[in-house]
């Protein structure tokens, strides 16, 4: 049994994941904000009532590997994996767990583990070209070729990062929740439609332009891989994906420790 760690900007995910040499099955999954002074004690307690509740015990961990593009978070998670989970964790993109593939760009240690993770697993459970958008803190579009080199790619504000800025900047515009606009026009005649509609609408015709502008770039069929946790808000208006895979980087942290210990 794995506990694989995926630290956030906004949250840290906690999976309990069961790896064999055939297959990973997610068994369990927790959320927290992301707070680098929590310490490896208060992530004890709150992750060892979690376990309880799903009916599991810490002694069934046998691994911790940790993804994070928060460094000040790193050590207390590593504190976690040794005092409660009796082991040293693995960190990805460190041996024994290095990425495995080429990162083809101009500062190849400038990527963030999460991308790095996340084309691994693309490039596992699905073949060809292509593009990973990943819905977190920031948006992320990133290409990788029927390699699985990671080429580059794209960061743009997060959805819930641009509602944040429109709202602190704007004195008289309300907080609104982000879900699909309620009227299928697209001009607005009161202060919430017309932001539902802007962030919205204007979000999916973001995405859709930026797809496209990438595959005339790559000249090639491209499949479209869409994960983070708004990935499926999106999904009922726009074709643009052609797969949602939920937990693409808790997936490439399990894929990376199978493939250092079990093949």
């Amino acid at each position: 049994m794995l506990l694989a760690i995926d630290a956030g900007n906004t949250n840290v995910v906690f999976a309990l994941v069961e790896v064999t040499a055939e297959a990973r099955e997610i068994k369990a999954r927790w959320r927290i904000a992301t707070d680098p002074r929590r310490t490896a004690d208060e992530y004890a307690v709150w992750l060892s009532q979690l376990l309880a509740l799903e009916g599991y015990a810490r002694e069934q961990v046998s691994a911790v590997v940790i993804s994070t593009v928060v460094p000040r978070a790193l050590h207390n998670l590593q504190v976690l994996a040794s005092k409660y989970f009796g082991g040293e964790a693995l960190i990805a993109g460190r041996a024994p767990l290095e990425w495995g593939v080429s990162i083809d760009v101009d500062e190849p240690a400038s990527l963030g583990a999460d991308r790095a993770v996340n084309t691994i697993a693309a490039h596992t459970l699905h073949a060809g070209d292509l593009i990973v958008i990943d819905f977190g803190t920031a948006t992320t579009l990133d290409f990788s070729d029927y390699g699985g080199a990671y080429k580059g790619g794209i960061i743009a504000p997060g959805i819930n990062l641009s509602l944040d800025a429109l709202v602190a900047a704007a004195a008289k515009l309300p907080r609104i929740a982000i879900e699909a606009p309620a009227v299928n026009s697209v001009i607005g005649r009161n202060t919430v439609d017309q932001m539902n509609i802007g962030i919205y609408w204007g979000y999916i015709a973001m995405i859709e332009g930026l797809v496209a502008w990438m595959k005339a770039e790559v000249g090639r069929p491209v499949k479209v891989i869409a994960t983070g946790g708004l990935a499926t808000l999106f999904e009922r208006h726009t074709s643009v994906f052609d797969a949602i895979e939920p937990d693409l980087t808790i997936q490439g942290l399990a894929i990376m420790w199978q493939r250092a210990h079990i093949h």
